[in-house]
């Protein structure tokens, strides 16, 4: 891609200055220099090994505390919440440069660059729109093709800190039957098809979302018979499929920290409840079956002590990428019957 000088860069505002951000920080070319070094480095990797969606910066420079994640022809950019004060007229100058940076070195035009500030969500607030009309638009990652949008909701439609737990499912999946549990938009039961499931279910308590994995399935071509959605709670749907005695081979569960849903049947809450969650997916496993468990709490703590088998295996040093800086974006377990 171009690499030009950020002032030959014709799509900054008019009135553009290297304002002083919210950190204090009075120059600008601090955030272009680290994401233009940055972006060298990820684009030649992710060349490599033909990936086209990738983290290019991960809150490398503390004064910059966004993170930048290239979806092919467009661009995510988060900015965390750190608790510091700032004006708001100041506050978006400062956002107008981190864009105008970001399309430079990126080579995208500015109504490529989305930004949304990321805050701690809770309850529903992980399900709704921001407010923005997003463009739906397909993107491509291991030979398979996923619908994104980065703007009508708080998460795009992939999350590509698990890039490689959805090549992991990949995998083990042939052969087994496969269960897919708070699924969002059904990523990792596509990489299940592929890698050869006999059968599938797909369960998540969202409208929006289940819909978004029909899509998904229908664009990778998949059997809607043969790969199940279920609108459901899924404390409930483990509770029925205990009690009818099913079986899964490969299961996959990656619930939200937090979630108080008026279509669940009580409050979620990821580091209290996942004993229950996984002694009930344990119940569905056969002797060879296997459990992959996720979770993005940054202060989550496994029981287990609580759980009821001993064959725990934490592999978050294969499932998280090379690209994501912060290697705590993910926990993940691999657990077994035996």
């Amino acid at each position: 891609m171009r690499q030009t000088g950020l002032r030959d860069n014709k799509s900054l505002p008019q009135d553009y200055t290297p304002a002083r951000s919210i950190y204090q920080v009075t120059d600008i070319s601090i955030f272009f220099n680290r994401l233009q070094k940055n972006f060298r480095h990820w684009a030649k990797w992710a060349k490599r090994r033909g990936i086209s969606c990738y983290r290019v910066y991960d809150r490398d420079v503390p004064e910059f505390p966004v993170a930048l994640d290239l979806y092919e022809h467009k661009a995510h950019l988060q900015e965390f919440d750190t608790g510091w004060q700032i004006g708001e007229e100041e506050h978006e100058r400062w956002v107008e440069s981190v864009r105008a940076v970001a399309s430079e070195v990126l080579a995208l035009p500015l109504a490529a660059i989305t930004f949304k500030q990321r805050r701690r969500q809770r309850g529903l607030m992980q399900y709704e729109k921001t407010g923005a009309r997003g463009e739906d638009f397909v993107v491509h990652e291991g030979g398979h093709r996923f619908i994104v949008n980065l703007e009508e909701y708080l998460d795009t439609g992939l999350f590509l800190d698990h890039r490689n737990t959805r090549r992991m499912v990949q995998d083990k999946a042939a052969g087994r039957r496969f269960l897919n549990l708070f699924a969002y938009t059904g990523s990792f039961t596509v990489y299940a098809a592929t890698g050869g499931a006999i059968r599938s279910t797909t369960v998540d308590m969202s409208n929006t979302y289940q819909d978004w994995a029909r899509r998904n399935f229908e664009l990778n071509g998949m059997n809607l018979e043969q790969h199940e959605r279920v609108r459901a709670d899924v404390f409930g749907f483990l509770d029925d499929e205990v009690r009818r005695g099913e079986n899964y081979g490969l299961i996959v569960m990656d619930p939200p920290s937090f979630s108080n849903s008026k279509k669940m049947s009580g409050v979620l809450d990821v580091q209290r409840d996942h004993a229950r969650l996984i002694n009930q997916c344990l119940k569905l496993l056969p002797e060879s079956g296997e459990l992959l468990f996720s979770t993005n709490l940054r202060s989550f703590q496994l029981d287990e002590a609580a759980l009821a088998t001993k064959n725990i295996q934490e592999i978050s040093s294969q499932t998280v990428p090379e690209d994501f800086r912060n290697k705590k974006i993910h926990r993940c377990w691999l657990i077994s019957c035996s």
